[in-house]
This record gives structure tokens, sequence and C-alpha cells, in this order.
């Protein structure tokens, strides 16, 4: 059974920072590409950053200079660690597999993509 576990959300003030972690399995984790998606309060899913199986990644501009997407091959696992966050950042992150739409309703890309997890809380106060 293909599964992705998420953890590390939480609430933190802005400026503060976090680290998200999904753990993969029942897939051949180095060889696939994966994602963090987050769906703020009346939003629609938007990918934030993306991780290659080469470990090339990418960054919605939103967010580019402050997450850093990376993974660790032998634990399974793919993090995203968040700094200068900001309120607008509140959301629910989602880890997947592979990241090959950019946004859209979060039940449609949780259908078309292989693996979805199921979510993390991050909530940016001011």
């Amino acid at each position: 059974e293909v599964q992705l576990v998420e953890s590390g959300g939480g609430s933190v003030q802005a400026g503060g920072s976090l680290r998200l972690s999904c753990t993969a399995s029942g897939f051949i984790f180095d060889d696939s590409d994966m994602g963090w998606y987050r769906q703020a309060p009346g939003n629609e899913c938007e990918l934030v950053s993306s991780i290659s199986s080469d470990g090339s990644t990418s960054y919605a501009d939103s967010v580019k200079g402050r997450l850093t997407i990376s993974q660790d091959n032998a634990k399974n696992t793919v993090y995203l660690q968040m700094n200068s966050l900001k309120p607008e950042d509140t959301a629910v992150y989602y880890c997947a597999a592979p990241p090959l739409l950019q946004s859209g309703s979060c039940s449609r890309l949780r259908n078309a993509l292989e693996a979805w997890g199921q979510g993390t809380l991050v909530t940016v106060s001011s």
C-alpha cells in the first residue's frame, strides 16, 4: 500500500520556523519526484515546492528564499524547512507524489496523483 505520512505542523508567530516531514512507504522512493502542496483557508491546493529524483528543486515564487525542500533516501523521507514564516503561509500542507499538477481542487489532486498524505496544519500568527 502506497502511503505518505506528514508531521511537523504547528502554530508559530510570524518570522518563526517549522520543519515538515513526510515519510513514504509502498513505492520506490529513490526513483520518485516528491512535492509539497498547501491549501490555505478558502483556496485551492497549490504546489509550493518539489524535488525530483535527481535532487533538483523548484519553488513557488511566494516561498522562494524562505522554504527549502530536501530528502533523505535512506529514511524515505522528504522535508520542508520553513523559515521567516508569514501569516499567509497558514495552510494545511500535503505531501504528494509525483507533483505533476501546479494547482487545483485538493480532491482532484488527491485522485489524480499516485500518493497523497493526510496533511499537517501550519498556523502562523501575526
